[in-house]
């Protein structure tokens, strides 16, 4: 049984990494060709209109480095784009600009699945530390006959998968509003639109994956649980 418990992990593993990469190969063929189409504003241009004319005035537009670090800092009220996303006046960095201005939206409107979401953030965080750490060493002693440590890293594990679901309609919900934002505003050709409405299905296509993915491996480590207790 053991043996088996071990094939389904890999299979499950797998799978998903392929999913994962299959996913993120096509997010990144999008947007590399949707930084092809030129519009009229920047992404920090674009940003910064979203938030005024969503009366939003105490949230900074910021610079930062790297790639797909694009983020919206409840914390610091910040909408940070990466730099070509702040500097590029094209369609994806338009679409990923009125993205995280949408969560900045959900913010000052206090939208549900966001708050709920902060609010576990400092548990996931501290669990995606131990979390490891634990499972690990309690497989180990449940097989010796103590599933008390591994139950606790099966309850981390399963506080990381309740918020990668929760994230999902906060995901869901930001692009929604920056593509309704977009259409209204007419910033954009409705080929373009299109085009950046595909951009955002991509990436959020993501955190499906990675969702699915960790409620795959959550069922999983149940099913050793359940298994072995029952086989005692």
């Amino acid at each position: 049984m053991m043996m088996h418990g071990n094939l389904m992990y890999y299979v499950i593993t797998f799978a998903f990494m392929a999913i994962s990469m299959g996913v993120s190969s096509m997010l990144k063929r999008r947007f590399q060709e949707y930084s092809q189409i030129r519009i009229g504003l920047t992404g920090r241009e674009v940003a910064e209109k979203m938030l005024q004319e969503n009366g939003i005035y105490d949230v900074q537009v910021v610079s930062v480095p790297g790639q797909l670090t694009d983020h919206y800092n409840p914390a610091t009220k910040t909408v940070n784009l990466s730099e070509w996303v702040y500097n590029q006046p094209t369609v994806a960095a338009a679409a990923v600009a009125a993205h995280e201005c949408g969560h900045a939206v959900q913010h000052n409107e206090a939208y549900a699945w966001l708050t709920m979401r902060s609010k576990l953030v400092p548990v996931v965080n501290i669990g995606a530390r131990f979390m490891p750490w634990v499972l690990m060493i309690g497989l180990a002693i449940f097989y010796y006959g103590n599933p008390l440590v591994f139950m606790i890293g099966i309850a981390m594990f399963a506080a990381t998968t309740v918020f990668s679901f929760i994230t999902l309609p906060v995901e869901f919900d930001a692009s929604n509003r920056a593509l309704k934002w977009l259409d209204t505003t007419g910033i954009m050709a409705s080929q373009e639109h299109e085009k950046a409405k595909n951009a955002l299905w991509w990436a959020a296509m993501t955190y499906v994956v990675a969702a699915l993915a960790s409620l795959a491996q959550l069922l999983y480590y149940v099913f050793i649980l359940l298994n072995n207790r029952r086989r005692d």
